[in-house]
């Protein structure tokens, strides 16, 4: 086996991996390659035509280089790892975006590139600009503000503003997203690439933006400085201040950058000025400064000159296509407005539909409730008209018993006129009978008298008779015819007769005397009875009579009431002072 067959064979290709600023990629690349070819390719795998703003680059122990072009790229200081890691990154950055970067592509990554470096502080922003440009970045990735859809927590795991400003102030993660929010409301209609292109538009106006800084000395004091290298020329720096420079060179004055191992020469235009000498502490960051200065200074000078054939050819096509977006955005606005006033119309529709079926249905029950009540009422108004029927015949019957009650009252008062005459009568007969007892008690006691008299008369007669009849028995019996006895002074005194008159006063008369006295006391007694039973039925009969009457009285004002439409209780009608006369009449009859 010979020398050459021991040898290890050598790979034909060697594995690179690419990070872009929102995509990684793969590439087997020909040992051959350079540095040139690979950018090419990454180049044409992004579609990007403005390439003289970036480049690759790779890490190299604490410090970060580019990939040259010229050179292979296994040639260079690359890593060894496998595969080999590069960042497509801007190297140079435009002095005005908007009127250099053409494609959209190259504005989308300058528009990732710069945010990145916002958010992780490399670029110092004010708070206020961070909103601002945080808004632009929303409406960039979430289009125009829909309060329906962007509901309050959207923006919770995007990162939006750098940690610096989030600590600055004591303001909650919702707080923050309600102003950025208020700001992305405002930008409805801007395109994502206009949203990229004024956050690059207000960006490129930062202090740091742009700006590749480094660490020197100046001269052989060892005073520590920075060195900026940006699209306008070089900037001195204090260690502490990256915002505002000491001393600044712009490209427009320099006539040469020259450096000799770690000394670096700057010389003015103008001859009267000094030269100025920095010191770096590598060899490898004085290349990569080089670099930097020729690439800004043939961009400056590039900047200044017309634009090359394929330039212009570009900003045609992107204006053509800037055009053509434009025309397309203008005709999806429109199209949009016209789907969204559609939309707009059938949702009127729709509401105006389920308003008219609301309507509809309502109409319905409506007509439903009327048919009911109609029903209710047509009832209601068969039960009025039979309630008013039975009014009126109860206010047929009340006036009929009105009129009844009416002809009773004054029946009752004609039956009370009668019957004050007969108690007018009655008590004209009282008096009367009052008149009489009294004439007949004196009649009475006058006989009484007479009788009294009579028997003490008739007593003294017969003692008389008897003296008489004993004085003259023994005569009689002597003589058969006795002569008459002289009258007694007694009989005078009486008005009887002579004893020759036949004494007609007998023991009958007396009794048929005493009979007629007292057939006639019980006489007066049955009359005065009778009388009292009289009075009493008088009295409890014009008792009935007021009571019938207070009914009567009563019963009309009740069916008065009725026909009125009401009923009300009954009220106690008084008496009229004029039964005041009756009742004392009444109380004077019981007396008697």
């Amino acid at each position: 086996m010979s020398i050459l067959g021991l040898k290890k064979k050598q790979p034909k290709t060697f594995k690179v991996k690419v990070i872009t600023m929102d995509a990684e990629m793969e590439f087997s690349c020909e040992v051959k390659w350079k540095g040139k070819d690979l950018f090419d390719l990454v180049c044409r795998t992004v579609g990007l035509r403005e390439t003289w703003f970036f480049g690759l680059r790779y890490t190299v122990k604490d410090t970060y280089a580019w990939l040259k072009p010229e050179k292979r790229v296994l040639d260079q200081e690359v890593p060894k790892d496998s595969p080999i890691t590069f960042h497509f990154l801007a190297k140079f950055f435009p002095e005005k975006v908007e009127e250099e970067l053409v494609q959209e592509i190259t504005q989308h990554l300058f528009f990732l590139q710069v945010k990145k470096q916002i958010l992780d502080e490399e670029i110092f922003c004010s708070p206020e600009a961070s909103v601002l440009l945080a808004s632009y970045a929303v409406q960039a990735k979430y289009g125009d503000y829909d309060p329906n859809f962007h509901k309050p927590g959207f923006l919770a795991q995007d990162e939006l503003l750098p940690k610096r400003v989030l600590m600055q102030y004591q303001m909650t993660a919702d707080m923050w997203e309600e102003k950025i929010t208020a700001w992305y409301a405002e930008h409805r209609g801007i395109a994502r690439d206009e949203a990229e292109m004024e956050y690059l538009k207000i960006a490129q106006d930062l202090e740091m933006y742009g700006v590749s800084y480094f660490a020197i000395t100046q001269n052989k004091r060892d005073t520590d400085l920075l060195l900026g290298v940006d699209a306008q020329g070089l900037h001195i720096y204090s260690p502490n201040s990256k915002l505002n420079p000491n001393k600044s060179f712009p490209w427009s004055g320099i006539r040469n950058i020259s450096y000799s191992e770690k000394e670096f020469t700057i010389k003015p235009l103008d001859k009267k000025k000094d030269v100025f000498k920095f010191y770096s502490s590598q060899l490898r960051v004085n290349k990569l400064i080089l670099q930097l200065c020729i690439g800004n200074h043939d961009l400056f000078m590039r900047r200044r000159k017309v634009d090359s054939i394929e330039v212009q050819q570009m900003k045609a096509q992107a204006k053509e296509e800037k055009a053509r977006k434009k025309m397309e955005r203008q005709i999806l606005a429109r199209e949009k407005q016209m789907r969204e006033e559609a939309e707009r119309a059938k949702e009127e529709m729709e509401r105006r539909l389920f308003q008219l079926q609301d309507e509809a249905r309502l109409a319905n029950e409506a007509l439903l409730r009327s048919e009911e009540t109609a029903d209710l009422l047509a009832e209601k108004a068969q039960i009025a008209e039979e309630e008013a029927k039975l009014l009126a015949h109860k206010a047929a019957d009340a006036e009929q018993e009105r009129q009844r009650l009416e002809v009773t009252a004054m029946k009752t008062k004609e039956e009370k006129r009668l019957m004050e005459q007969k108690m007018r009568e009655a008590e004209q007969l009282a008096v009367k009978l009052v008149e009489q007892s009294e004439r007949r008690l004196k009649e009475a006691d006058h006989l009484k008298q007479d009788l009294t008299e009579a028997k003490d008369a008739e007593r003294r007669a017969k003692q008389k008779l008897l003296e008489i009849t004993k004085t003259t028995y023994p005569l009689i019996a002597a003589y058969s015819t006795p002569p008459a006895p002289p009258a007694p002074p007694e009989a005078a005194d009486f008005g009887y007769e002579s004893a020759s008159t036949r004494l007609d006063f007998k023991d009958s008369d007396m009794k048929r005397l005493s009979m007629e006295i007292e057939r006639e006391r019980l006489e007066y007694m049955e009359k005065s009875k009778h009388l009292q039973d009289q009075l009493k039925e008088l009295k409890t009969e014009i008792e009935s009579l007021k009571l019938e009457e207070q009914q009567q009285q009563a019963g009309l004002y009740n069916l008065r009431s009725e026909a009125r439409g009401y009923v009300q209780e009954p009220v106690y009608i008084p008496h009229s002072n004029r039964n005041s006369a009756y009742m004392s009449q009444m109380a004077y009859f019981e007396e008697v």
